[in-house]
């Protein structure tokens, strides 16, 4: 079944019922050229299953099941219907994404693991933090966002659209751009264009520090336009630790959250975290 063909998807739709809803930001893809570019990313990393998390109406999910055994995460009970006729094959689970424990489903599936999906523009950041919980389960992750969300994540540092989202992904990520997909990539058309991305995931952190770290960054770019200080003050951190930190970086009291490079913050979540255990 060739979902990407819209008179098809169309057909599916109505013998199910399935309309797309804002309530559950559905924009099917049907663009065959972000569908493969996904699909050879899977193949490439060796993926001997995959764990789907929003498969709608299965436009993805079908060319992945061809292959590989799938398991997916659906919201939507009309949506998991019409997954029953484009992916027999594949495993899917009726549960709100963020209700349920992500890699535990994705533990069942044969190892490598590949995670994809294609996210709810109105759910994609806590989306994009429940993967890092379970990214030691898999070996890569393909994820499509909005357009302004991919790019505020592969910003470096130094640019001021650099933000929390970015040096906390990029510090348990290598993260680099699989494809784009404007809007006329999907049923209905979005507003905005989207890009695809790829997560693979880094050596996993002691627990206590990955904790330190996500603390840190998350107030750090509470108030971007503050200095690091400032914004730094409500976690009172030691004064000694931060002015050896700047000393050891050659950063300035005034300098910003967006100035600071990956492997700073990692020193400095390092350095707190040490203090805390003493």
């Amino acid at each position: 079944m060739n979902l990407c063909d819209v008179p098809t998807l169309k057909s599916l739709l109505e013998r199910h019922g399935l309309k797309p809803t804002k309530l559950f930001g559905q924009h099917f893809l049907i663009s065959p050229n972000v569908v493969e570019a996904i699909v050879s990313r899977v193949e490439a990393f060796g993926a001997k299953s995959v764990f789907e998390v929003g498969p709608g109406p299965g436009v993805l999910t079908t060319r992945l099941a061809e292959q590989l055994p799938v398991s997916a995460v659906e919201i939507d009970p009309v949506a998991v219907s019409a997954l029953t006729e484009s992916a027999p094959s594949a495993k899917v689970i009726q549960a709100d994404a963020l209700q349920v424990n992500l890699g535990e489903h994705c533990r069942e599936l044969p190892s490598p693991r590949a995670v994809v999906s294609n996210m709810p523009y109105n759910i994609t950041g806590p989306l994009l933090t429940a993967f890092t919980r379970f990214r030691s389960d898999y070996v890569v992750a393909i994820l499509m966002m909005q357009k302004e969300v991919g790019e505020k994540i592969l910003a470096e540092p130094g640019d001021r659209e650099i933000g929390s989202i970015s040096v906390f992904l990029k510090s348990r990520f290598d993260v680099e751009i699989v494809c784009k997909a404007p809007a006329g990539a999907f049923f209905p058309p979005p507003k905005v264009d989207s890009l695809v991305l790829q997560f693979v995931p880094k050596p996993a952190m002691p627990k206590k520090l990955d904790a330190s770290h996500e603390s840190l960054v998350r107030q750090a770019f509470s108030q971007p336009r503050k200095t690091l200080a400032n914004n730094l003050k409500a976690l009172n951190l030691p004064q000694s630790l931060f002015s050896d930190w700047l000393d050891a970086h050659d950063y300035h009291n005034a300098i910003r959250p967006h100035e600071v490079s990956l492997d700073a913050w990692m020193k400095l979540a390092q350095d707190w975290d040490a203090t805390r255990r003493t």
